[in-house]
């Protein structure tokens, strides 16, 4: 005697077998993929922020997106890999670059 299986419990089967994929490493970041790499400006550190110099940081940093953030100036928690994070002190001066 030969046995069935009702087509939802095969559906259900195939489901659950692609959740149980191991999950992906992320990939590293290639360059010109807009991903932020801050190793490359941290030599700016204790300099005095200028338009020019932030462009130019985002440019060697490879990030897409650029955030200055003041002293006590409230920011978004979020992480966001292709973004260069500069802080600087009252006077302009750099005193952090970070990504995210």
């Amino acid at each position: 005697m030969t046995r069935t299986l009702p087509l939802s419990a095969l559906f259900a089967a195939a489901l659950l077998a692609g959740c149980a994929s191991s999950p992906e490493e992320e990939a590293p970041a290639a360059k010109g993929d807009g991903r932020c790499d801050a190793e490359s400006v941290q030599n700016l550190v204790d300099q005095r922020l200028t338009t020019e110099l932030a462009e130019k940081a985002r440019v060697k940093s490879g990030a897409e997106y650029l955030r200055v953030t003041h002293p006590n100036q409230a920011v978004t928690m979020d992480y966001n890999p292709q973004r260069l994070n500069i802080d600087i002190d009252d006077d302009d001066s750099i005193i952090r670059v970070s990504c995210g």
